[in-house]
């Protein structure tokens, strides 16, 4: 046993008691492109979300979730978030189709169905995706299990139960799995069902309740250097609170269908993937924590296929050449039918988005080098062409009620809606590794995204129209603007890692990384001010009236990670000090902050594991929040620190067991990236405005089972 006095001091600080996060490994990184994270036992509470695949990366650099639904919350990358972030699951690009992006694409794909995880921050290689400027996450399927032996067959299969008291949170999932030695069939269903959670002051954060039940079925087959998967599913949500929304989910039904093919040739290898996503999305108000009557019904659509070949230019993976064409098609319709009796709301449907169409085609070529032990390069290029468009649109009415919605309908129809951006995307990294202890990498990369349907051809000016386009959470409203331009990113960033040579299954037994990074943004899409008013007539709250404009802008910051072992004995098992810490900031050239950006932030947590035991303690601080985006109101946010315990027991290789205390010291907060309490001011209607509450305390306790 070794112990070092700088270790007591750390141990002492951080003493290790409660339950682990469900255990991750990290695959060898054998280019410059980033790390795959394989989640394990979805029965340990991941965090203090387990329901949301999007809380499932908050150990990542760099990467934060910007609360929203108990299943929808949106991830954000560097001061990046939503749409500037490319999402894929399992290959498939699907869009939100909602004014405020209740569906967010990561809430398609609950952590029972999630295998791996890759988060790519910044310096994206054009191989990986397009459209987006902040980096990319894939969300993938555990892969196919097939029998090992001809004429065998392979049956296995399990069950998770996981339950949280604070918002008394029942999540559970069943799958199975069938398979000879070259066919595979899977099955795999999950449900989540919550009331609305209670913050640390003991007080329910009204209309957060949410239930979501998935369904997925993997047929895989193999043979001859060559594997097809296809999987096919469906998403039924039948309500969500949305508590930083004026609106709340009413139902969700998505259907999808995913065709993926690779196979591998003397030259190289050839991949190709179709997929098909077809959406209903309705909101509305569904319990008595949030009443009122506001139908609004939209339709989304996502079709695509990706065909890449990677060619071998030498032996051994040494130098590659990666060749693609990718296409994708987004169509929605956005209607609000006519609530009868009403003189606001009627006597017509409300047409926000009339056949709204988004069609990207694109080609790119990247070449990786590795040159020699010391030195590999990626460079790529990329171009997409981007058309928008969309039809006439109409008012609920043409009374004077309407009279604001029904003058800017009338603009609307009277100019062209079409659009097309020509967008190239560059990108270059490379990688240093003067000795097996450390890596040096950095890069530039010029990146691209088009507006989305709502950011062009959003249009109602009447005030209860505009806060129906808010994915924000700021309670304020939004117009749209057809002569958006596209965002271009130029960023640079460099990461230096020092590790140690020895290996706990796929990670070094230590590493300690830093990257500093910097983002120039030409026309980032901003909003600025058209008007003021009082949500929820409450003249003591103030909201502001936005359009969607173009304004440069500056993103930089420093993320840091680390493993440190601190202990290992018979007696304790191995202790590890670890963490991951960071700080954005994002303005704009013409002066003033940009929306949402995480201040100074620090995750840490002493892990110990011996033999079937896993235990860790876990802190994380995040200082005040005062560099606010004023043109949205964002409240300031105070500092908190929350502290976690987690603990899991595997009986045997089939059962495990998991327990532990999120927010131990229930401590009252309002998350920095939460927006504002919207749900509680309709209740009260009065006083301001304030910062959403952030979780009380909970204890979380799950099992899982395998046969």
């Amino acid at each position: 046993m070794q112990l070092t006095p700088c270790a007591c001091a750390l141990a002492l600080a951080f003493i290790p008691c409660g339950p682990a996060l469900a255990q991750t490994t990290t695959a060898p990184d054998s280019s410059a492109l980033p790390t795959v994270t394989v989640h394990g036992d979805k029965a340990a509470p991941a965090s203090p979300l387990n329901a949301d695949s999007a809380v499932l990366l908050n150990d990542q650099p760099g990467y934060a979730s910007a609360a929203a639904g108990g299943v929808s919350a949106l991830p954000v990358l560097n001061g990046f978030a939503a749409d500037r972030l490319k999402i894929r699951l399992d290959g498939m690009e699907v869009t939100a189709a909602c004014g405020n992006q209740m569906n967010a694409p990561m809430s398609y794909m609950p952590p029972a169905q999630v295998g791996m995880t890759r988060v790519i921050a910044g310096l994206t290689p054009v191989s990986v995706g397009g459209d987006s400027i902040g980096g990319s996450i894939d969300l993938s399927s555990p892969a196919p299990r097939f029998a090992t032996q001809p004429g065998a067959l392979l049956t296995e299969g399990g069950f998770s139960v996981s339950a949280r008291s604070v918002n008394s949170e029942v999540s559970a999932s069943v799958q199975a799995t069938v398979a000879s030695d070259s066919l595979s069939v899977h099955y795999v269903g999950s449900q989540s069902r919550a009331e609305s959670y209670v913050n640390g002051a003991g007080q329910k954060v009204q209309g957060s309740q949410f239930e979501s039940n998935n369904h997925a079925i993997t047929v895989a087959a193999r043979g001859d250097a060559q594997q097809v998967v296809f999987k096919a599913g469906q998403q039924f949500i039948p309500y969500q609170g949305f508590p930083n929304q004026y609106m709340d989910m009413t139902g969700n039904r998505s259907t999808f269908a995913n065709l993926g093919y690779e196979r591998r040739f003397d030259w190289g290898q050839l991949l190709g993937r179709v997929y098909w996503q077809r959406t209903e999305h309705e909101m509305g108000f569904f319990s008595a924590e949030r009443t009122g009557t506001m139908p609004m019904q939209t339709r989304g659509r996502d079709l695509g296929y990706t065909l890449r070949a990677d060619i071998d230019l030498a032996p051994e993976g040494s130098s590659v050449v990666r060749v693609g064409n990718e296409y994708h098609s987004f169509h929605l319709d956005d209607e609000w039918p006519a609530v009868p009796g009403s003189m606001m709301m009627g006597p017509r449907t409300y047409v926000n988005i009339n056949d709204g169409k988004r069609d990207r085609f694109a080609l790119f070529a990247e070449w990786e080098r590795r040159w020699n032990e010391r030195w590999s390069t990626i460079v790529g290029v990329r171009d997409e062409l981007v058309k928008t468009d969309a039809g006439d649109v109409q008012s609920y009415g043409t009374n004077m009620m309407n009279m604001a919605d029904l003058v800017a309908a009338n603009a609307f129809n009277a100019r062209g809606h079409a659009q097309t951006d020509n967008n190239v995307d560059l990108t270059a990294l490379a990688r240093f590794t003067p000795d097996a202890g450390q890596s040096w990498e950095f890069g530039y990369a010029r990146k691209t995204r088009s507006p989305n349907l709502y950011e062009r051809y959003t249009w109602g000016r009447g005030t209860m129209a505009m806060t129906m386009t808010n994915w924000f959470g700021d309670g304020n409203g939004y117009v749209g603007n057809i002569d958006l331009k596209p965002e271009v990113a130029h960023t640079l960033s460099a990461t230096a890692d020092w590790h140690g040579q020895e290996k706990e299954g796929n990670e070094p037994n230590w590493f300690f990384k830093l990257t500093p990074y910097f983002s120039y943004v030409e026309n980032y899409i901003d909003a600025d001010v058209i008007g003021s008013f009082h949500p929820y007539g409450v003249s003591t709250a103030s909201g502001a009236l936005l359009q969607f404009a173009n304004h440069d802008a500056r993103l930089y910051g420093i993320n840091a990670s680390w493993k440190w072992p601190l202990w290992r004995a018979a007696a304790l098992g191995d202790i590890a000090f670890t963490g991951k810490a960071g700080v954005t900031r994002g303005k704009r050239v013409d002066g003033g902050n940009l929306y949402h950006m995480m201040p100074f932030n620090v995750l840490a947590a002493l892990e110990q594991k011996q033999g079937a035991w896993s235990n860790r303690a876990e802190v994380s601080y995040v200082a005040r929040k005062t560099l606010v985006d004023s043109n949205r109101l964002e409240p300031v946010t105070a500092s908190y620190t929350v502290f976690n315990l987690r603990s899991s027991y595997r009986f045997n290789a089939a059962i495990s067991v998991s327990a532990g205390i999120s927010n131990l010291f229930n401590r009252n907060y309002a998350d920095a990236l939460g927006g504002v309490y919207l749900s509680g001011l309709a209740q009260t209607r009065s006083g301001s405005l304030q910062a959403l509450p952030g979780y009380g305390r909970s204890l979380d306790v799950g099992v899982n089972v395998s046969f």
